[in-house]
């Protein structure tokens, strides 16, 4: 265990003067021991440093999983900068919302997204933009086969006083990063960007002490389980996902581990790299779960090398529990959480994982179930939201007042964050019954109702929309949005309403169905009734949620 009042990097550090020659990351077939990977970040934080990046600056990573993304998170907080990792498949509507509401100076993104950056850079705060590939880290005799044979997905982007290649970097500077005082009880270790309630995406904050004590928390939960330094991860959850950071670097990159990076995970790539590589830990949302036991292809992979599963980003179905450990041997464990707050709750791995439930807290997170009216404590076994608090979790929103009002709470003098889902303790773990009605979760992704509604608002055909979830086997739920036109607009369709959507929002976040009505319910004070309307939705189709006895 190490002490909390160090920065991020530290535990990083340790392991490559442990572990130097030991593989950090594969990424496609390629090899990058301990060693080298910390030169690389060494060479870029003495980059950002000439280039003009200040101890608290923003460095935004619009990257997807490749050595880039991590060479740029440890490289920026070497920097004594704030990394703000972001989804790639970002548009350019939210990107640039992003940018200027982090304060992000410098971006760090891929030739194929550029363009976008391009697109905003003159509404935005930046000041410099440096551009990767997905094959810059490869030797030359592999980047020339995939560019001849048009295996490599590539953009264009032009040269100027502002933009700089990110291979140029490397080969111009030495490993010489600066050396800074930095307060980890008060230097943020990054800015996540999670949904909004009122329409925005919001920037979650953790000073490095608090980074740091939510990666002690994973890595004792391993101890006697999880080795060090013989371990192989396949890493596809995306690496702007707390998610996915707090699992690599609390069993991975400060344990002398492995972490085989996909890019794209594609279910044969990914059950090709776990038999390839030997995997031992593996991470999915439990949409990639569902694809891999359904694959037509998947007797002729041996996955006889893994030990440990989890699953997280969503409620993973008692069916694909069943069916993963019958097939496999190997039981799925769950990892519950938040961006606001890190993990909340993990499976115990010394015993097998209860079905339905979403793990025990973890020893920091002090928990409340509680009435989501009246925020009193309901009866032990009864059901109620959770509320989660902790003496590292950040208490608000970065420069959103607004937002911070809405999700936390003072009680007995102490800053609880609202979960939005309501659960029920049973033997010390949690069991998940279902949240609220302004959170989806597809595909693994918390998408905020409120910030698509925001965006179909801005249509000139337009009046009002309601975003809800609709239940749905395979991905968790589809996005329906139910719509409202003006009264004299003629013509406008569902598909010129879905285009508009795709020019502004990810591709996770599009409405699956569009439905058309004259006007929606909402309560004396104006306000919409979503659950109303998500409830009617499902004795429509038939899946309204039986109440649970308690």
């Amino acid at each position: 265990m190490h002490s909390a009042g160090e920065l991020v990097i530290a535990g990083f550090h340790r392991a490559c003067e442990k572990h130097p020659e030991k593989t950090a990351l594969i990424y496609l077939g390629e090899k990058f021991s301990y060693k080298k990977i910390r030169t690389l970040v060494d060479i870029f934080a003495t980059a950002l440093h000439d280039l003009g990046v200040k101890s608290g600056d923003k460095v935004m990573l619009y990257l997807p999983n490749c050595p880039q993304f991590l060479i740029g998170y440890f490289g920026a907080q070497q920097a004594g900068a704030v990394p703000v990792p972001v989804s790639p498949i970002y548009t350019p509507h939210e990107i640039r919302y992003l940018i200027n509401d982090s304060g992000a100076e410098t971006v760090l993104c891929l030739d194929t997204n550029f363009r976008y950056i391009r697109e905003v850079f003159s509404d935005t705060c930046l000041k410099r933009a440096v551009i990767t590939t997905y094959v810059d880290m490869l030797p030359a005799y592999k980047r020339l086969f995939g560019f001849l044979f048009d295996k490599v997905p590539s953009g264009l982007f032009e040269k100027g006083p502002n933009i700089y290649p990110f291979r140029r970097l490397l080969r111009k500077y030495p490993p010489s990063p600066p050396r800074l005082e930095i307060d980890p009880y008060k230097h943020l270790s990054y800015i996540l960007y999670t949904g909004g309630t009122t329409g925005f995406p919001k920037g979650c904050i953790a000073t490095h002490a608090g980074m740091v004590s939510f990666v002690n928390e994973i890595r004792a939960l391993g101890e006697g389980h999880i080795g060090e330094g013989n371990e192989v991860f396949l890493m596809v959850n995306p690496l702007f996902h707390q998610l996915a950071q707090g699992i690599i670097l609390g069993m991975v990159l400060t344990k002398g581990n492995t972490a085989v990076l996909m890019p794209i995970p594609q279910v044969d790539s990914v059950l090709h790299a776990i038999e390839r590589h030997k995997g031992t830990l593996f991470l999915g949302a439990p949409t990639l779960y569902r694809m891999i036991l359904e694959n037509d292809r998947l007797a002729s992979y041996d996955l006889g090398s893994l030990k440990y599963c989890w699953s997280g980003g969503d409620v993973l179905p008692l069916e694909v529990f069943n069916r993963w450990k019958s097939r496999f041997h190997v039981p799925i464990y769950q990892a519950y959480g938040a961006t606001e707050v890190g993990f909340a709750a993990m499976s115990p791995l010394d015993r097998p994982p209860m079905p339905g439930s979403v793990g025990a807290p973890l020893p920091s997170r002090e928990t409340r179930i509680v009435d989501p009216e009246t925020l009193k404590e309901v009866p032990p076994g009864a059901a109620g939201e959770l509320l989660v608090t902790s003496d590292f979790i950040s208490k608000g929103y970065w420069n959103r007042p607004e937002e911070t009002a809405a999700s936390y709470v003072e009680i007995d003098g102490k800053i609880w964050y609202r979960m939005n889902d309501f659960v029920r303790m049973e033997n010390g773990e949690l069991f998940y019954l279902d949240r609220s009605a302004d959170v989806i979760k597809c595909k693994g992704y918390r998408v905020s109702c409120s910030e698509i509604e925001a965006v179909l608002q801005d249509h000139p055909a337009v009046v009002g929309a309601c975003v809800i979830g609709v239940p749905d086997p395979k991905v968790g739920e589809r996005i329906k949005a139910i719509v409202v036109l003006k009264e004299d607009v003629r013509g406008v369709s569902g598909s010129e309403l879905t285009r508009f959507c795709k020019e502004r929002l990810a591709e996770y976040k599009i409405p699956q169905y569009i439905e058309f009505r004259d006007m929606l319910p909402k309560s004396k004070v104006g306000k919409l009734l979503r659950r109303e309307i998500r409830d009617e939705e499902r004795r429509r189709i038939g899946k309204e949620k039986k109440p649970i006895r308690v």
